[in-house]
């Protein structure tokens, strides 16, 4: 029986053996002729081979960026990022699997406290997610994303700016030297101790041609607290806003990063801006660049910007896209934040800009080169100026006490809005940037004098403008005459007939006056003149002046009485039209700048604005363009000898 038994056995195992034979032979044949199970047709197994070579270099890849996420993340928030496995990434990260490209978590709602822009407090139109919408010069709608560039570069190259911005703003001699002008809050940068200090960053090779320009300043500002200034500076429409006569445009290209855990900390821009200096001898700077900020403490922040030349050449950085403009970029540059108990905010600011001086005007270079038109102390001062303007605007008692009209808080608001409108049309006629259409005119026009700009523009149905052919000449001369006379004597109304032919020859009355500042300089007000005959009516005025440590301005209008009552009584003055003239005042250099614009010469901009035909199909003739060219030597001739300097 146990010899059946393993027969038995042995015939069961042999059966199982040939089964496992013909199997075995089956799978050689399949695998010398495989053929698809769906299709039928014949498979490449050496398709699956490379599908798995493929992900493995694709899992490397994501395992290198991971580990790069990880150093930045450690880096950028200051402690270690701890080791996570499996799929999950910490909270404030994410690795996006199409791009595979570093992006920083979308934050919740924006920090509070920012500060009111003076278009809101004048009654500017609000979004529904409360930015104010202000004129095309300032325009967040961003451009389709970028393509084929490395975020975590660019967020690598804001890093490293801003690390060198702090140091920048706490390091003082021999990598800071004191300015000419003897003030022990501005400081001029030595560049061959910052070569040795600083590595050069991406793209950092100055080109061939450039100039250096670097400058720094500190100085306390009227505000609640460093987080309500890092929101205006990192929202492009407040931005523009603030810095009004220095932004001609500026644009967010995208958001790279929005912040850590709803706070603009960490936040990172791509921008693009115009900034001009109020000349037509002196081209736009065009430049784009990163904005970044950064919570370096409790109550102390960083924002700074840097150009990126090197990493993206699809928006033309460091070039000129619009003809005209300079050739520019932005080294780290920015300013750092205290708050102090006293609500005032300690601001250090920094700027280090490399150009092309070729195309500056010669009038020009040294005020450029001293860092006094794009330099530390303009955005400083222009800073200070404007928070002090909206502090005292806050403040119920602003209308003048001799004011014999009655303007209430909601006509103050209207006049306001009227008179920024009116200032930044000036700024726009005179820089020429791509926030304005304007049409150059070159001397074949009519007799243009050598540094004159002339443009004409046709005005159809465009709110706050009367319809028609419009004309804009602008130019700048040196007047021997310190900043703060020259000032003064042009926004004197019992002075302006000896230069303005509005005046009909005789002094003008001030109706109404809006202080935007402790010094009388800064304000708005409304001006009569007087009528040559009696049976002529008076014309209004409205003028709105202003001037800090860095420069000043008189801006003025002609306007319709009728629509400056509507205005007073705090009726809407977007209907309300305008064309400014007025003037831009700028020290001649260093030189005169030690005694806060008491001496030294003046860089002196006339612009005016001229409806010369109220039909917007009609030509431009070559006597509309005399007439104005003759108005603007007329006007200076008039001011130098009334100044006595007409030698």
């Amino acid at each position: 029986m146990k010899t059946q038994l393993e027969r038995h056995e042995n015939a069961l195992l042999k059966q199982e053996n040939d089964k496992l034979r013909a199997e075995n032979m089956a799978i050689r044949e399949a695998m010398r002729s495989p053929m698809c199970g769906s299709c039928g047709s014949p498979a490449m197994l050496g398709e699956v081979s490379l599908e798995e070579q493929h992900l493995c270099i694709e899992n490397a890849r994501l395992k290198d960026e991971l580990n790069r996420v990880y150093a930045l993340a450690t880096k950028f928030l200051g402690k270690p990022m701890p080791v996570l496995s499996g799929p999950m990434l910490q909270p404030n990260l994410s690795l996006p699997m199409p791009s595979s490209s570093l992006e920083l978590a979308v934050g919740g709602l924006r920090g509070l406290g920012s500060i009111p822009s003076l278009d809101e407090f004048a009654g500017g139109v609000s979004s529904p997610l409360g930015t104010v919408i202000t004129p095309a010069r300032a325009t967040g709608s961003a451009p389709p994303p970028m393509v084929g560039v490395d975020r975590s570069m660019l967020l690598e190259l804001a890093i490293s700016a801003m690390d060198e911005l702090v140091k920048l703003a706490q390091v003082d001699e021999p990598l800071w030297l004191p300015s000419l002008s003897g003030s022990p809050d501005k400081k001029l940068l030595n560049f061959e101790e910052y070569a040795h200090s600083f590595s050069p960053s991406v793209g950092a090779v100055k080109p061939v041609g450039y100039v250096s320009e670097a400058s720094r300043e500190s100085g306390l500002v009227i505000i609640d607290n460093s987080l309500a200034l890092v929101e205006t500076l990192m929202d492009v429409r407040r931005w523009s806003d603030m810095f009004s006569c220095m932004i001609a445009k500026a644009t967010v290209l995208e958001e790279v990063t929005s912040g850590i855990a709803g706070s603009r900390n960490g936040a990172l821009l791509l921008m693009k801006a115009e900034l001009q200096v109020l000349s037509p001898l002196v081209p736009i700077r065009e430049v784009t660049f990163l904005r970044f900020c950064k919570q370096l403490a409790e109550g102390a922040w960083a924002v700074v910007d840097v150009s990126i030349d090197g990493l993206v050449r699809d928006h033309n950085s460091g070039t000129a896209s619009n003809a005209g403009n300079i050739r520019c970029r932005r080294l780290p540059s920015g300013c750092v934040m205290q708050d102090t108990p006293n609500g005032y905010c300690k601001v250090t600011w920094v700027e280090y800009t490399e150009y092309d001086e070729a195309s500056v005007h010669q009038l020009y270079r040294p005020l450029i080169r001293s860092g006094l038109a794009f330099g530390a102390r303009r955005w400083l001062a222009m800073l200070q100026r404007q928070c002090e303007c909206l502090a005292i605007l806050m403040s119920p008692d602003t209308v003048s006490a001799n004011d014999s009209s009655v303007i209430t808080q909601e006509g103050k608001r209207s006049m306001l809005k009227l008179a920024r409108r009116m200032t930044e049309n000036f700024c726009a006629g005179v820089s020429a940037s791509s926030a304005r259409e304007w049409s150059k005119l070159d001397g074949a026009a009519g007799s243009i004098g050598e540094d004159v700009r002339v443009m004409a523009r046709k005005s159809v149905d465009e709110p706050g403008e009367p319809p028609g052919v419009v004309l804009s000449a602008a130019t700048s001369v040196w007047v021997p005459v310190a900043p703060e006379k020259l000032f003064n004597f042009l926004r004197d109304e019992q002075l302006r007939a000896e230069w303005d032919i509005l005046s009909n020859g005789g002094p003008m009355q001030e109706m109404a006056n809006i202080a935007k500042g402790q010094e009388h300089g800064n304000s708005v007000s409304l001006l009569r003149a007087s009528a040559m005959s009696a049976n002529q009516s008076s014309m209004l005025i409205l003028q709105e002046t202003c001037t800090d440590a860095s420069g000043s301005m008189v801006v003025y209008a002609p306007v319709d009485i009728p629509a400056m009552q509507l205005v007073m009584n705090g009726g809407d003055s977007t209907y309300v039209a305008l064309l400014p003239s007025g003037f831009a005042i700028l020290p001649d250099g260093p030189s005169s700048v030690g005694a806060e614009h008491k001496t030294g010469g003046s860089l002196l901009t006339v612009a005016f604005q001229i409806l010369v035909n109220s039909q917007p199909t009609a030509k431009l003739t070559v006597e509309s363009v005399e007439t104005v060219n003759n108005l603007i030597f007329c006007t200076i001739k008039k001011i130098k000898t009334a100044l006595q300097c007409d030698a």
